[in-house]
């Protein structure tokens, strides 16, 4: 296994509010000079940009993150400001706006500034391989082997009809590879994501041009921190038994 260290990113980690004298919210006909006001800023990166390279260039990095990243980061902060969504972290916005099939004007750039610092801290330089202990067993129990998961996951982002994600998510305590086109994310359905590839031609179209397939192997080979989704799991634990629930004998 890599010698990755974890990078777990908080959505909140966006959300920064200016207080004032008051620390109540308002509608926006309400507002006024001294009440908080959410803004949401581009996380940094959890290493160089130049870190990933030879797999994933620094140039793609600068168009990636620097360009695409921050701009739907930026054009979110323009469609929440003055609304009731400046109230809200960065996951409640993409869950609220989702409005149950129905996205409001947030949606799409709430869902791609959250699954793209999902998938930063995805990555980390010398990951990839094989994980260990708990979370290979989880892998080989529902898939069979790590082997059987590789492939199905790497098809699984090879044969996305046109831009979105590939997610490794927990769904009713079972690990479960799941696709998403353009802005979509499993948080809408309350599934734990535990991993994610970005399958947008603008991830990978500078270094590998067409060949997605390519991009998946390398992806999965060489970048994948699993430390962080070791950590993700840990966390999804709080929220659902992964086993067989145990009754103490009297």
């Amino acid at each position: 296994m890599a010698t990755c260290t974890a990078s777990l990113g908080s959505s909140r980690t966006f959300l920064r509010h200016s207080f004032g004298v008051s620390k109540k919210y308002s509608t926006p006909r309400m507002r006024s000079v001294g009440i908080p006001r959410a803004q949401f800023f581009l996380k940094p990166l959890p290493y160089e940009l130049d870190a990933l390279e030879p797999h994933m260039s620094k140039k793609t990095l600068e168009f990636h993150y620097g360009k695409h990243h921050r701009a739907y980061v930026d054009n979110l902060n323009k469609q929440i400001e003055n609304t009731d969504f400046e109230r809200n972290t960065l996951e409640e916005i993409v869950k609220i706006s989702y409005n149950n099939g129905n996205p409001l004007a947030p949606f799409n750039n709430a869902g791609q500034a959250w699954n793209h610092d999902f998938f930063w801290s995805s990555l980390c330089p010398g990951g990839g391989g094989t994980p260990e202990g708990e979370l290979l067993a989880l892998i080989e129990r529902d898939f069979g082997s790590y082997e059987d998961f590789e492939k199905e996951f790497k098809q699984a982002g090879a044969t996305q009809f046109g831009a979105g994600w590939v997610w490794l998510v927990l769904k009713d305590a079972k690990l479960t590879i799941v696709k998403t086109p353009n802005a979509l994310t499993p948080i809408i359905w309350n599934y734990f994501p535990l991993l994610v590839v970005d399958i947008w031609e603008h991830a990978y179209y500078l270094d590998y041009q067409n060949r997605r397939p390519d991009y998946m192997a390398i992806i999965m080979e060489n970048l994948i921190n699993w430390k962080t989704v070791e950590l993700r799991l840990e966390r999804a634990k709080a929220f659902i038994n992964l086993g067989k629930p145990t009754i103490p004998e009297l």
